[in-house]
C-alpha cells in the first residue's frame, strides 16, 4: 500500500509497455506510426486505451462515442474490445489524419464497426441528439479540444446511458491544472470542469493519474 501515486521514470514506462501493455499487432503498428509523425504527441496513451477497452469489456459496452480521432489509435483498441456487432462512433474536423488510421482498422477486421463522422465536434454531437440517440451510448470517450470540453462533456452526459461512462483525456494538463499562476484559456477551462465533474451530482468520478490525466464518470 501506498498513500501517493508513484512516480513514473523511464525506465518504469519501458516496462510498463513490455509487460503491462498487450496490444494486437495492428494497433502497436499505428501506435509506432503514430508516434513518428510531427504532431503525434497527440496520441492517446497506450495504457489509457487499454483501459477502455478493459472497461468496454467490463460493462459489456456495445456502443461507443469518441470525439476526436486523430490517427484512430484509441479508436481501434476501442473497437477490437468490442463484440463484433458493436460500433464505435468517432468524431473529428480533420479526414487525413483518420485515413491514416483506417488503414489499420482494416487490416486488423474491425473497420466495419467504425463510423466516422466529419466536422466540427459540436455540429456532430448535436446531430446525434436530434437523430435520437441519447442514452444510446455505453461509454463516451472526450479527447478533442480542450476549450469545448464543457459542452462535450454535457452532450456526452445526454448520450450516454445511466450507468454508462464518460471518459476525458489530457485532464491534468501536464500538472498545469495546479498551476495557479497559469491562466491560458486551455487550462483554465480544463480546471474549471475538473471543479464541475468534482461536485456533479450526476456522476461518480474518479481522476487518474494515467498519461496527461483520465477522468472517469459514472452516470447515476
Amino acid at each position: 500500500m501506498s498513500p501517493r501515486t508513484l512516480a513514473v521514470s523511464d525506465r518504469l514506462q519501458d516496462y510498463l509497455l513490455e509487460i503491462g501493455l498487450r496490444e494486437h499487432p495492428e494497433l502497436r503498428r499505428l501506435r509506432q506510426r503514430t508516434d513518428a509523425m510531427p504532431d503525434g504527441g497527440m496520441r492517446s496513451s497506450a495504457e489509457q486505451a487499454q483501459l477502455l477497452a478493459f472497461l468496454i469489456e467490463l460493462i459489456g459496452a456495445r456502443s461507443v462515442l469518441e470525439i476526436g480521432c486523430f490517427t484512430g489509435y484509441g479508436t481501434l483498441a476501442m473497437a477490437l474490445a468490442l463484440p463484433a456487432d458493436g460500433r464505435v462512433v468517432t468524431l473529428d474536423v480533420n479526414a487525413h489524419w483518420a485515413d491514416i488510421g483506417r488503414e489499420y482498422w482494416r487490416a486488423a477486421g474491425v473497420e466495419e464497426r467504425i463510423e466516422l463522422r466529419l466536422g466540427t465536434a459540436l455540429e456532430s454531437l448535436d446531430g446525434l441528439l436530434a437523430e435520437g440517440a441519447a442514452g444510446s451510448f455505453d461509454l463516451a470517450y472526450i479527447d478533442a479540444d480542450k476549450k469545448g470540453y464543457d459542452a462535450y462533456y454535457e452532450r456526452a452526459l445526454a448520450l450516454v446511458r445511466s450507468g454508462g461512462v464518460v471518459a476525458l483525456d489530457n485532464v491534468l494538463w501536464r500538472g498545469e491544472v495546479a498551476n495557479p499562476d497559469n491562466h491560458d484559456h486551455q487550462t483554465l477551462a480544463l480546471r474549471e470542469l475538473n471543479a464541475k465533474i468534482h461536485a456533479d451530482p450526476r456522476v461518480t468520478p474518479v481522476l487518474l493519474p494515467i498519461g496527461d490525466g483520465l477522468t472517469l464518470t459514472r452516470r447515476r
